[in-house]
């Protein structure tokens, strides 16, 4: 890929965060449905709010970046929007500020995510803490609870892999945002897709492939497993490239769209906005952004 500099990294964020957030998903916030606590506005706000920390990713460590987007947000919002996002933004923008034009995206977020420190946990676990996310829990080891840290960020997010999709792609060089998300964005693009389309097709395939940990959390095991197999079902007829398939859309959403947001697969909107920079910045398109809002 070709070298960003960091306003166009910050670009690739930015609109990775407002391409999510614009595409109506079942159980996610829209422009033309929010949560009581959290809006389009709220979600629109805070994709202005992290620009400027993932534009210095690559003169900044990625504990510091990820402390800096988080603290920048609860300036311009009131409500947890964005962490996810950023705890999987704030790694990737510092593998593309370092990047070599011609560079591997993954391969240097790998080395990226091997050079995490105790001090990137320290600034994350505080970032994470102060966001005050749904459904945390406590847990026994490297709880984000604790004062004095003792494990990297990578050892930390090892730790949670199992109960936590984002933790996981810590620790698999972000295998879903990378094959799941990101492949299924270019497929589609590639298939003549409308940009919105794609989008929607990456969410059912994530959340039909990965159980959303955040529904798991507030819930069970078993519900996430369940609405990943509602999922599956959309995608098999169709999803929103189909009659049938949009016709299932909104029974999906109908199902997922109760009052207390409970079922909001807040997870998988996370990682598909992750997956929206990868195929910005490996695929070229930040170079097109006009061609993707043409063919919304």
């Amino acid at each position: 890929m070709d070298r960003l500099t960091g306003v166009e990294i910050a670009w690739a964020a930015q609109l990775a965060c407002l391409f999510e957030v614009s595409v109506e998903k079942p159980g996610n916030v829209s422009p033309r449905g929010g949560f009581i606590d959290a809006r389009f506005e709220d979600f629109a706000a805070s994709a202005v709010a992290i620009g400027p920390a993932l534009r210095d990713a690559g003169l900044a460590t990625v504990g510091e970046t990820i402390a800096r987007a988080a603290a920048d947000t609860r300036r311009l919002v009131a409500t947890n929007t964005n962490l996810g996002m950023i705890l999987l933004l704030a790694p990737l923008a510092r593998a593309a500020a370092r990047l070599e034009a011609g560079g591997d995206l993954r391969a240097a977020l790998g080395r990226v995510l091997a050079d995490l420190t105790v001090q990137d946990a320290r600034l994350a676990y505080e970032a994470i803490r102060a966001a005050s996310p749904a459904g945390m829990g406590e847990v026994d080891r490297h709880d984000v609870g604790e004062d004095d840290v003792t494990v990297t960020l990578r050892e930390a997010m090892d730790a949670a892999r199992e109960r936590d999709s984002i933790a996981r792609e810590y620790v698999t060089d972000f295998e879903i945002a990378f094959t799941l998300g990101a492949g299924t964005l270019r497929r589609c693009w590639q298939d003549g897709a409308a940009f919105s389309d794609a989008v929607v097709t990456a969410f059912l395939t994530i959340l039909a492939e990965v159980p959303d940990t955040l529904i798991a959390r507030k819930n069970s095991a078993d519900v996430a497993e369940g609405v990943s197999r509602r999922a599956a079902q959309v995608l098999a007829v169709g999803g929103s490239l189909s009659d049938q398939g949009r016709a299932r859309l909104a029974e999906l959403a109908r199902e997922l769209g109760d009052e207390a947001h409970a079922l909001n697969p807040g997870t998988t909107a996370d990682l598909v906005a992750a997956s929206l920079f990868v195929f910005l910045t490996e695929g070229g398109m930040l170079a097109d952004v006009p061609a993707l809002t043409a063919r919304w």
